[in-house]
């Protein structure tokens, strides 16, 4: 009976054995490298803000020469121009800028700068230096014509051998001495002076610079975009909603080119000019805060919203690339600072 027990004993702990479930042995590094740490994912970059659709840069194609029609004033051919109005009265004479005639042509660049050409010193004579040497003997008689005998003179000697042979031998005549002449020096004329080119005016044919493209343009005011520029519809910018005096802030820094009501349509006027290709309009205004020829900074108040020449406050905004009007909404930012 021992033996029996102990044999099923045996065989239980045999059948336990291949029954249980044996854990995996832990795996260890034994190089004793450090575990590589990990890093924590970068945060989203925040969605760039859509820059301006901007606008073609197209050169320069103002012409050399308007000829003035019925309605222009001076101020209004400058800004059709891009010019001050004042440079335009100087190239051209004019001494009241209110009075133009119809038909007459105006200069639109500054006129050639004809350079006079410095006359030359004529190179100074040169005078034949007298010829050196042994004077000749001053003649006591005129000298005897070539062939004419001289001697022997017509005298009566007496007959003898030694006058028989003297006239026998014929009578040799001295040449003339003729002094030698000198010729003075040849002295090369003057040279004449080459009339310098005229220097024109180069604001046409120069590069536009990539700095006066690139401008930060800012929002004239607040308020609802009441109209959009339309090229075709005689649009020249935008009209933005607003109240009576609210402030209206200069785009980007210039100077201003006038400050007055001297065009019609356009009521109480700031214009500013940025560089040599862009300046920007404010119109109907109530009241003008600036004077022309002052400089001003981006955003500075130069007048105050109003309704002049206009039939409800608002105001008109206008950029001009050359004088020639261009979208705003192009270059002004997405969103209203």
């Amino acid at each position: 009976m021992g033996a029996l027990r102990w044999g099923a004993l045996l065989t239980a702990l045999l059948l336990a054995g291949c029954t249980s479930t044996r854990a995996p042995a832990p795996v260890s590094d034994r190089t004793g490298a450090p575990a590589p740490a990990v890093k924590p994912a970068a945060p989203a970059a925040p969605a760039a803000k859509p820059a301006p659709a901007g606008i073609a840069r197209e050169p320069d194609a103002r012409p050399e020469f308007y000829t003035i029609k019925r309605g222009d004033t001076l101020y209004s051919i400058a800004l059709d121009h891009g010019l001050d109005y004042r440079e335009l009265a100087e190239w051209n004479a004019i001494d009241n800028p209110n009075v133009i005639r119809v038909g007459q042509q105006l200069r639109l660049r500054a006129p050639a700068a004809t350079a006079v050409a410095t006359p030359l010193k004529p190179a100074p004579a040169v005078q034949g230096k007298p010829v050196t040497g042994t004077p000749l003997p001053a003649a006591s008689a005129p000298a005897a014509a070539e062939g004419v005998k001289t001697q022997p003179k017509g005298v009566k000697l007496p007959y003898s051998e030694q006058a028989l042979a003297q006239l026998a031998t014929p009578a040799v005549s001295a040449p003339a001495v003729v002094a030698p002449t000198v010729k003075p020096p040849a002295v090369a004329p003057a040279p004449k002076p080459e009339p310098k080119p005229e220097a024109r005016a180069d604001d046409k044919s120069a590069a536009i610079d990539d700095d006066d493209e690139k401008i930060d343009w800012g929002w004239p005011s607040g308020g609802k975009v009441l109209s959009t520029f339309n090229e075709s519809t005689n649009l020249k910018g935008i009209g933005i909603a607003g109240k009576a005096g609210q402030p209206v802030l200069a785009s980007a820094p210039g100077r201003v080119l006038y400050a007055g009501d001297g065009i019609r349509g356009y009521g109480k006027l700031v214009i500013v000019k940025h560089n040599k290709v862009f300046l920007s309009v404010y119109a109907h205004n109530s009241q003008i805060l600036v004077k022309e020829g002052q400089n001003v900074v981006k955003g500075q108040k130069i007048a105050e919203m109003g309704n002049s020449d206009a039939d409800q406050v608002k105001l008109h905004f206008e950029i001009r690339r050359f004088g020639k009007p261009v979208d705003p909404l192009k270059l002004l930012p997405p969103e209203r600072g």
